[in-house]
């Protein structure tokens, strides 16, 4: 727990040198020797950390979210109290990202930039029925064609290309991800009903999940650096006022949380679960406090479910499975965080976002919070992520790397609040409380 501190401080503090770089690099003037000597080192190690958060992204996404789903066992068994849980994660997941989203279209952080054209374009928004089609993959591999010669003649140069096939999970620049999130559930699932028999294949992609965990770890070793050149590039190009929406970010963040909280959540626990709020607050007075304080769902989870057995009656056989289940997938708090994110980013490089675009913001993050949950560092990966699928600058994920550390108090909170109320919930819906008295 201790390295994790150690790295989101340093990467605070990476984000505040280079504010103060940058602004220093501004002031000198884009024609002194510093500048011109500075800004190119800085672009590379800005573009090395980008460059590696999208190396992860694939099969960090396709390994834990095939484990994840295939982790439920027997379906016929689980698959009841599996289908309520899911439900209620993937629902709630989604109510919070559209909580996010209306915030950020009213609040309008990133308005007023001007930052457009810089790094990257946005592109042609899809129809809504177009995305939802695009969910489904037509074929695990794709043709692609590749330059195999280039040829001057006579000043003028000219390429041939042959066709050749490769793996779709390579395409990700083509922002296919949402086919490789509905492959990986499709798949896990399967595997989850042939059981003993698909125990190779779930073994291997569980080690390539832990192996890709330890990738994510080495290279977020990296970010306090690469936050710090993103950032300094950004502030020596376009000056200190670009820094300002920053509080509007965060205000979006907190005020999307608490609404979460406060509203979504106790509107779950008077109508659902049939019990109040109050009681429910105070039963998870302690393990929201610790969220809060390690940033960590899975370093919370013994709290969690010491606190849902004691304070909040939840049988120990649910709560060992909600709960475990939660820390790995349910990311009420992140998917906020993409929403706001993606219309900040949008905004700032002055990239409208359709209604079709924004449904398709929902459906990936809804899904990606399935797939990388428990991982440090998992909001920038799921925002690299989004911004790929929507063909906005993947450099806006500088933009708002450096509050991570800020914003990733808020999150972990809201996402172990939201493991608590579904574990409530599945309570009441197989019976539980009937015969506890109403509070």
């Amino acid at each position: 727990m201790a390295s994790k501190k150690g790295l989101l401080f340093k990467v605070a503090i990476g984000f505040i040198l280079g504010i103060v770089f940058g602004v220093f690099l501004e002031q000198s003037g884009s024609q002194s020797e510093i500048f011109v000597q500075v800004m190119p080192i800085l672009n590379v190690v800005g573009n090395i950390f980008l460059r590696l958060l999208q190396l992860l992204i694939i099969p960090l996404v396709l390994s834990s979210l095939l484990v994840g789903t295939a982790s439920l066992g027997d379906i016929r068994t689980l698959g009841r109290i599996g289908f309520r849980t899911l439900f209620w994660f993937a629902a709630t997941t989604a109510v919070s990202i559209v909580v996010g989203l209306f915030l950020a279209n009213f609040i309008s952080p990133g308005a007023g930039i001007a930052v457009e054209g810089v790094v990257g374009e946005g592109r042609e928004p899809q129809p809504l029925l177009d995305v939802l089609l695009g969910m489904i993959p037509g074929q695990p591999v794709r043709p692609q064609s590749f330059i195999t010669a280039v040829t001057l003649t006579d000043g003028v140069l000219s390429t041939s290309s042959a066709t050749i096939p490769y793996n779709a999970m390579t395409a990700i620049s083509e922002g296919v991800m949402l086919q490789i999130i509905f492959f990986a559930i499709l798949l896990g699932i399967a595997a989850a009903m042939v059981g003993e028999k698909a125990k190779p294949m779930v073994d291997f992609f569980s080690g390539l999940a832990e192996g890709m965990y330890g990738v994510t770890n080495i290279v977020l070793n990296f970010a306090p650096y690469g936050v710090f050149a993103l950032i300094a590039t950004t502030a020596a190009r376009f000056g200190i006022q670009i820094l300002l929406p920053f509080a509007k970010v965060i205000a979006c963040v907190y005020i999307g949380v608490m609404f979460q909280a406060f509203v979504t959540y106790s509107a779950l626990i008077a109508t659902v679960v049939r019990k109040s709020p109050m009681w429910f607050f105070k039963g998870i007075a302690e393990t929201a406090m610790t969220a809060f304080v390690t940033r960590s769902s899975s370093g919370t989870l013994p709290i969690t479910i010491e606190n849902a057995r004691t304070n909040l009656n939840v049988p120990s056989n649910i709560a060992a499975f909600v709960l475990p289940l939660g820390a790995t997938v349910n990311m009420n708090g992140t998917a906020l965080y993409l929403g706001v994110s993606a219309l900040f980013v949008s905004q700032a490089y002055g990239l409208e976002l359709s209604i079709a675009d924004q449904a398709s913001v929902i459906l990936t993050g809804t899904l990606a919070a399935v797939g990388t949950a428990g991982v440090p560092g998992a909001g920038l990966i799921m925002l690299t992520m989004v911004l790929l699928a929507l063909g906005l600058p993947v450099a806006g994920v500088g933009l708002v790397a450096g509050i991570d550390v800020i914003l990733d108090m808020a999150r972990t909170c809201i996402n172990v609040v939201g493991d608590q109320a579904v574990a409530c919930i599945v309570t009441r819906a197989e019976g539980g409380y009937d015969n506890d008295e109403e509070s």
